[in-house]
């Protein structure tokens, strides 16, 4: 019964990340790993922006796989750089307090199957999109 709930929950999420793929916008890095993290860290911090926290989903996805009855490597490493902007997100608040919704914001970088990849997710047409152009902005500077 237990292996059958976690296929269900693995078909659940598969479906789910399909389904909001093509929120995501990825740029490829040309170069390792480190070097990738050590780019977006840099570019959001020459901005004056402090990260609240750097989530190393691969880590867990690797480490918890086994709890989990799955032996597939989803990435080889993946972290997740979580900040927030005061200018932007009182901006962005002020035109609609329900912008809360997408703070923080965050970049992760990935590597899978031998490639490197810089990503975040797309925001809505309207305000938000200031958020997503700074995302950009950051993003490109890194894979640069």
């Amino acid at each position: 019964m237990p292996r059958l709930i976690a296929a269900s929950l693995t078909s659940l999420t598969l479906l789910a990340m399909q389904a909001s793929a093509q929120n995501v916008i990825t740029t490829p890095f040309d170069g390792d790993f480190d070097d990738a993290t050590f780019a977006v860290e840099s570019a959001i911090m020459d901005r004056g922006l402090v990260i609240d926290h750097v989530s190393h989903v691969g880590d867990m996805l690797n480490r918890t796989g086994a709890d989990v009855a799955s032996a597939q490597t989803i990435f080889d490493n993946a972290d997740i750089f979580i900040f927030c902007s005061a200018v932007i997100s009182r901006h962005v608040m002020e035109l609609d307090p329900m912008n809360i919704v997408y703070c923080p914001y965050g970049i992760f970088v990935a590597e899978h199957e031998g490639g490197v990849m810089i990503g975040y997710r797309s925001y809505p047409e309207g305000p938000m999109q200031v958020v997503q152009s700074l995302l950009a902005e950051i993003v490109g500077e890194a894979a640069e």
